[in-house]
């Protein structure tokens, strides 16, 4: 799971990778009047990546390039997974602008506006994007799975594509054979940077992912990258996250990450993880919903962020990440959870703090904090470890019940769960002097800033749905003059209501109950939509763009 300043791109790269295919910078400059494109490039604010990298050893350095390399595989993989031919694309756009913003989107379709197309005659986004056949039905996938077995198992895996074969029927393709060159050549690169690897773990860990590149088996590398503990140099790899798959749910997307430990922001973090079974125990549902215990050799760390591709570079940024998302190795190891500290201060400087100045009542926007927004973010990634994991009436995991309908509802839960953790810490003590207030009110600011990204994202409709519930109970209200306050108690309690609904519909598997949850919580109301259309008129973007090699 992902939660979605200054300097210069490291100089170390310099002459050492080959030049990315597209090179992107953001300017989005004045709005041209009536000009649809420029008006969507407006949404982006540019953000060039820096890192600390003072710390790092001479082989760590030669390291950070293959690392790199590797990584821009993945964004290959991910446009045929999204779109297909980026080249096909690319090259049919006159429009300079136009091109920028399909290689910013990975495809056509603007995600920061429910996938809506973007250029003529290209139609809606397939709720599959291109990992299952454009002219497959849901009936005739459900069908085709429906007597389980080998062939079903192979269909829903999360490694593989569904094709036709010349028969016109469904077929499952590994990713290691679809996408076997770019697999190979980043396994390739992964084992030469394990050679100069100092660290025993990471060497490990790279060794196996690239095996986990050849065959499709990722947990023993998941296992490894979780033992993983005094590396410095960490990059996250491979089919990841479902959320590209609005179809099913079923269809990892690939992405990368290359990051930097943060030693000194780390430290503060560490002591965290070990609470999480007297949390789980504490979490305000009946006991059957929180039966499971959760690992407690799970890590909390901060990062800068070097280099981003694929799912995780397309359209809204990530600033946090809990992996793995295998629910047997998260019950056996836990997760670890990544802040990347960098994106996180960017989007806080040149968002959230707008959106406050805007939004939020002025005797409240003291409460609004780098700090506070931290804790949030983070929490929310602790929080993907609370909860259930696999269904109490024998639905199976919870994951697999809800479908595509599972992304959004998790994102929602770890959200309000996320305020839960930081209440109780707070309350014993362990996280400072700083009000609880900031937390909450940052949490409203945050809202709005999430809520932008659109229904296309699982954190714009889980941040939709939570607003409107969390408004329903009175935890915040809105001013004459259009400013937003928050009543503390009722937000406490309207937390607490959410988290009991949410996980309650997770632990029975109720794919329907999620459904009309989504009916009644999920739109944009009249009111917030002339709110968020304010901030959009002061010229406030949704989200930043990296200006790196693509």
């Amino acid at each position: 799971m992902r939660l979605i300043t200054g300097g210069t791109i490291l100089t170390i790269l310099a002459g050492c990778v080959a030049p990315p295919p597209t090179t992107v910078v953001v300017n989005p400059g004045p709005v041209v009047v009536g000009d649809p494109v420029e008006q969507r490039m407006a949404k982006y604010t540019p953000v060039t990546l820096a890192a600390d990298t003072g710390g790092l050893t001479a082989s760590e350095r030669r390291m950070l390039p293959l690392l790199i390399d590797a990584a821009r595989a993945m964004h290959e993989v991910f446009w045929i997974q999204s779109y297909g031919s980026r080249d096909s694309l690319l090259s049919s756009i006159t429009n300079p602008r136009a091109r920028e913003f399909a290689v910013i989107n990975v495809g056509p379709w603007d995600r920061l506006d429910d996938n809506a197309p973007f250029l003529p005659g290209v139609g809606p986004k397939p709720e599959g994007s291109n990992l299952y056949p454009r002219d497959m039905t849901k009936p005739e996938f459900e069908a085709a799975v429906a007597g389980g077995g080998a062939r079903a198992d192979s269909l829903k895996s999360l490694y593989t594509l569904v094709r036709r074969n010349a028969a016109g029927r469904l077929i499952a393709a590994p990713y290691h054979h679809a996408f076997a060159a770019q697999h190979q050549h980043a396994a390739r690169r992964l084992r030469e940077a394990a050679a100069l690897a100092e660290d025993a773990g990471l060497r490990r860990y790279l060794t196996l992912r690239a095996d986990a590149l050849l065959d499709d088996d990722y947990q023993a590398s998941d296992i490894a990258w979780l033992d993983m503990k005094s590396n410095t140099l960490d990059i996250v790899i491979g089919p990841i996250e479902t959320y590209e798959d609005a179809l099913f749910g079923y269809k990892a997307a690939h992405e990368a990450y290359v990051l930097v430990k943060d030693r000194a922001w780390s430290s503060r973090l560490s002591k965290y993880a070990a609470m999480l079974p007297a949390l789980q125990r504490g979490i305000p549902v009946p006991d059957a919903y929180k039966q499971e215990s959760p690992g407690s050799d799970s890590d909390l760390n901060a990062y800068d962020v070097v280099y981003v591709a694929g799912d995780a570079n397309a359209g809204s940024k990530t600033i946090a990440i809990n992996l793995p998302n295998d629910e047997a190795v998260q019950l056996q190891k836990g997760t670890r959870r990544l802040q990347l500290k960098n994106a996180m201060r960017a989007k806080f400087d040149k968002i959230l703090l707008p959106i406050s100045r805007e939004l939020i009542a002025g005797d409240q926007l003291d409460n609004v904090t780098f700090d506070a927004f931290f804790s949030n973010v983070m929490f929310h990634e602790v929080a993907h470890g609370l909860g259930i994991k696999n269904t109490i009436n024998g639905r199976g995991p919870v994951r697999t019940a809800l479908k595509e309908r599972y992304s959004a509802l998790e994102e929602g839960k770890s959200d309000i769960l996320g305020l839960y953790m930081i209440r109780e810490l707070h309350s014993q003590g362990e996280l400072g002097q700083a009000s609880l207030d900031d937390n909450y009110v940052t949490f409203l600011a945050s809202l709005f800033r999430s809520i932008r990204f659109g229904a296309a994202s699982a954190h714009g409709r889980a941040n939709v749905a939570a607003f409107n519930f969390l408004q329903g109970m009175g935890a915040f209200t809105r001013g004459s003059d259009g400013k937003y306050r928050v009543d503390p108690a009722k937000m406490r309690a309207g937390a607490d209501s959410l988290s009991r609904m949410i996980l309650t519909m997770q632990g029975d598997g109720d794919y329907e109950g999620v459904g009309r949850f989504n009916e009644r919580f999920g739109t944009i109301g009249p009111v917030l939509r002339a709110d968020l259309d304010r901030l959009q008129t002061r010229a406030i973007p949704v989200d930043i763009i990296y200006e790196q090699g693509r």
